[in-house]
């Protein structure tokens, strides 16, 4: 993965048909998806289960952008590995999931994959002041995790504090949560560069009517600029 700073468009499939995922990737990633976001929930760290490492194995032949790994579960260091040999490009960890945030995101890049580390609406910019150096994606929650379609939470103030605080280094700020043509304009002034959306992504369309897929992230892109 090369690094820049254009706007990235990564849909959740989250918020895709559970019952064709290879067919769903393949119709984002056509229609312009620059990465695809795999939500990790474990019911424990937050309330709802999803994606082990088996199904995130199994998504990782129909993405050929970037696999977006992101894990709200705890612990995360024994799970790492798998992720890894599922094919994650990035894997991100929260924060708030264990005391070791500094290992973890060592451990994923020895892994071979790129480090994330996300932040809760409660959890202030100040807490990766240390970890910018180990981290290549600071993933700002725009909701509380664990479920999509959600209202969004204003944190344009948190990410003007960690682009400040990144300065020119090579990583990315990713907001997940509420994510749609009037929200994305706020948070890309602040300085994020990716953008995760499920249901304004998925909305209206299917894998019969990809073209609605397009059209509803061509709106997104456009409103942020």
């Amino acid at each position: 993965m090369s690094f820049d700073r254009s706007l990235k468009i990564a849909p959740s499939i989250l918020s895709a048909d559970f019952a064709n995922f290879g067919a769903e990737i393949r119709a984002i990633e056509a229609q312009g998806a620059d990465w695809v976001h795999v939500d990790v929930m474990d019911g424990h760290f937050v309330p709802n289960l999803t994606f082990g490492p088996p199904a995130v194995k199994a998504f990782r032949p129909h993405v050929k952008t970037v696999m977006d790994v992101h894990l709200m579960i705890s612990p995360v260091d024994a799970y790492i590995d798998a992720y890894a040999d599922a094919g994650a490009d990035i894997l991100t960890a929260h924060i708030e999931a264990g005391p070791h945030i500094h290992r973890t995101l060592q451990a994923i890049r020895a892994a071979g994959m790129k480090a994330g580390v996300a932040l809760n609406p409660g959890t202030p910019a100040e807490a990766v002041a240390d970890l910018l150096d180990m981290a290549d994606l600071i993933c700002v929650m725009t909701v509380n995790p664990g479920f999509g379609g959600q209202k969004f939470i204003d944190m344009t103030a948190k990410v003007a504090k960690l682009r400040a605080m990144i300065g020119d280094r090579a990583v990315h700020i990713e907001i997940d949560g509420g994510v749609d043509p009037v929200t994305a304009p706020l948070v890309r002034a602040a300085g994020a560069d990716v953008l995760v959306a499920g249901s304004a992504v998925f909305k209206g369309g299917s894998v019969d009517k990809p073209e609605v897929y397009g059209a509803n992230m061509q709106a997104i892109r456009a409103a942020a600029g």
